[in-house]
């Protein structure tokens, strides 16, 4: 019989440049459970994640040219498809950076002697379980914080990792990594990791404000891991964003089946074609939902008329391509030092071990 013992699992306000445990609020749910302590922190107010989807369409369908942020794709359908695009054979992201952290993560750990693991977006936990796997090895594990903007996801990531890390202590943020919050385990040493190559899905300056929001959190001896995807031959980049399969082109309509269904929209998904293409200037692939015609597409929810003429098309997605020398010159402009640089061995992917310079100043 599996003994159960009292689990606390609660939703606090936390305060931007504040310890989370500063944040004072009453818990609002409480359970048992056979897993250790899970908790988690509101850093996105209610009404900002029930507007934000609202508020990015309205933006992003009346500019020019027509745009949506990537974050939407994200439901539970566009997660599952996103699951399935990682084990594509053209989609070489997902296995070549797990095959590279399989390698460094023992020393990473032993170099840095983490004893809690942050991390922004964990989606499926696989890559996360080998860093975990590394500090029990080394003796160092005491707790996980996830940051993301799904409670849900933080609650399942919790509930499956207490159950095979027995005594995690589980601290997970509701919260937006592109706007300003306070990471968990302030007063443990922490490596931070932003992996997936997600930092190619922003802009310049999106990119450089969130690295300096993470400069100004990390302490001398801890360690931000970073995954950046590599600038390579033009035919397999976009041979991975238009795999035979047609799962890419899927994950990429899903966004207008989100806004059919939480907006009361009628977008007709057979008349847009999923387009992706390598922006060879900017070194960075582009995703497009192309109109096949003429139309106009009504959202209720907004009372907003979206007109497209034919070929016009949607930017859903930008993912920008980086060498050492542009990876290295983004840390240093946000206040961050490289320390490793591990990549495999057609130098497809990289993984950047950053740090504070031991000379800057801390506010």
């Amino acid at each position: 019989m599996t003994t159960r013992s009292r689990h606390f699992r609660e939703t606090r306000p936390a305060l931007p440049g504040h310890d989370l445990r500063d944040a004072t609020a009453s818990p609002i749910e409480t359970e048992l459970s056979r897993y250790g302590a899970i908790t988690i922190w509101r850093a996105l107010p209610d009404m900002r994640l029930a507007g934000s989807l609202a508020a990015d369409v309205v933006a992003g369908l009346t500019s020019r040219p027509k745009e949506l942020p990537p974050k939407h794709f994200y439901d539970a359908r566009g997660s599952e498809l996103f699951e399935r695009i990682t084990e594509l054979p053209e989609y070489y992201l997902t296995r070549t950076e797990r095959a590279i952290l399989e390698a460094y993560a023992p020393r990473l750990i032993e170099d840095l002697r983490p004893q809690a693991l942050v991390e922004f977006g964990s989606g499926s936990s696989a890559k996360t379980r080998i860093l975990l796997d590394a500090m029990r090895a080394a003796g160092t594990l005491v707790g996980y914080g996830p940051v993301d903007v799904s409670a849900t996801a933080l609650e399942a990531a919790g509930e499956a990792l207490a159950a095979d890390y027995p005594g995690l202590a589980v601290d997970g943020v509701i919260g937006d990594f592109e706007h300003e919050l306070a990471l968990p385990f302030g007063e443990l040493p922490r490596l931070i990791a932003f992996l997936g190559s997600t930092i190619g899905n922003l802009d310049e300056d999106t990119a450089l404000a969130f690295l300096r929001r993470v400069a100004a959190q990390l302490h001398p001896g801890e360690g931000f891991l970073i995954g950046f995807d590599l600038v390579k031959d033009i035919v397999r980049l976009e041979r991975a964003y238009n795999d035979a399969a047609g799962v890419t082109a899927l994950f990429n309509l899903n966004v207008l089946s989100v806004i059919n269904r939480e907006l009361n929209a009628d977008f007709d998904l057979e008349g847009f074609e999923h387009r992706a293409l390598y922006n060879e200037a900017e070194s960075l692939i582009e995703m497009h939902l192309v109109s096949k015609s003429t139309q106009t597409v009504r959202i209720e929810e907004l009372d907003l008329d979206v007109a497209f003429a034919e070929g016009e098309s949607i930017l859903t997605e930008r993912s920008r391509k980086y060498t050492r020398e542009s990876a290295e010159r983004l840390l240093t402009r946000a206040g961050l030092a490289l320390r490793h640089w591990e990549t495999d061995e057609h130098g497809d992917f990289a993984l950047a071990l950053a740090a504070i310079p031991a000379t800057a100043p801390r506010s």
